[in-house]
């Protein structure tokens, strides 16, 4: 593969991969031509995407933040993508399963901002960006991917550029207090249509919901970009990856912390 992607092909890249999100589609592989090199690449084209769509960025995504799920993403480090207006919505939510493009419902903390954490020289701490946060919430990402799960699906590079396959957030009410409550070893449970499908919890996860978002608020200062008020970051699946079908509904319980449904219709 190349080990550098012109601005051209970068820009075609986008402008398909915009179309694709917009028309609510799929398309199977990609030309090799236009499979970004590594992720600073994929990076600069998904922002590309962005002012393809001109759509605002209400939230970010964030996956892989431990081995074991990056080892299945076949990555080597954390991914991130943006969320686009108006893909947050309160629970109980519902999609249309028909329209959801190789969906992923993914049981998720998801962090409010209340104030900027802007691009700046110094790494931000967690407790930094803990104070930056005006409220936790439990939360399912319905995620979703522009590329269909083939024998073509694309590297990981397309992927990212696609939005790190950033869809939809649910979120459930804030949750009280929750700087001082053990949010990371509260155990949760995602039932489909009653049944318990998965459970898990942030210390097995990501440690901490405030660890991978310190993480992002460092990789978007780095790249210039920052985190503003009013964003909210899902923070990493706390129960892994599964298909989804028409008629199931979701229920993801975080005990005392709340819970959050999400329907495909």
């Amino acid at each position: 593969m190349e080990t550098r992607m012109d601005l051209s092909r970068q820009r075609e890249l986008a402008r398909q991969l915009a179309d694709l999100r917009r028309e609510g589609r799929q398309q199977s592989g990609l030309d090799e031509r236009l499979v970004p090199p590594d992720a600073d690449t994929a990076y600069q084209v998904a922002q590309m995407v962005e002012e393809e769509l001109g759509w605002d960025v209400v939230g970010w995504k964030i996956a892989g933040m431990k081995s074991g799920l990056q080892r299945q993403l076949r990555i080597s480090s954390p991914i991130y993508g943006r969320v686009f207006a108006p893909l947050i919505k309160s629970s109980p939510a519902s999609v249309e399963h028909a329209r959801q493009c190789s969906p992923i419902p993914e049981v998720e903390f998801q962090a409010l901002l209340g104030a900027d954490l802007p691009p700046r020289a110094k790494p931000y701490t967690v407790d930094e960006v803990g104070d930056a946060v005006a409220s936790l919430h439990p939360g399912i990402e319905l995620a979703e991917c522009r590329f269909i799960h083939d024998a073509a699906f694309p590297p990981m590079p397309a992927i990212m550029a696609d939005g790190s396959g950033s869809g939809t957030i649910v979120l459930g009410e804030p949750i009280a207090d929750w700087r001082s409550r053990d949010v990371a070893t509260q155990d949760v449970v995602l039932n489909c249509n009653g049944i318990e499908r998965r459970r898990g919890s942030a210390a097995e996860a990501i440690d901490h919901p405030l660890v991978p978002l310190a993480w992002l608020a460092n990789e978007l200062s780095r790249t210039g970009i920052g985190l503003k008020a009013g964003q909210t970051i899902s923070t990493g699946t706390l129960t892994g990856m599964l298909r989804p079908k028409a008629g199931e509904t979701y229920v993801a319980d975080f005990g005392p912390l709340g819970s959050v449904s999400a329907t495909y219709s």
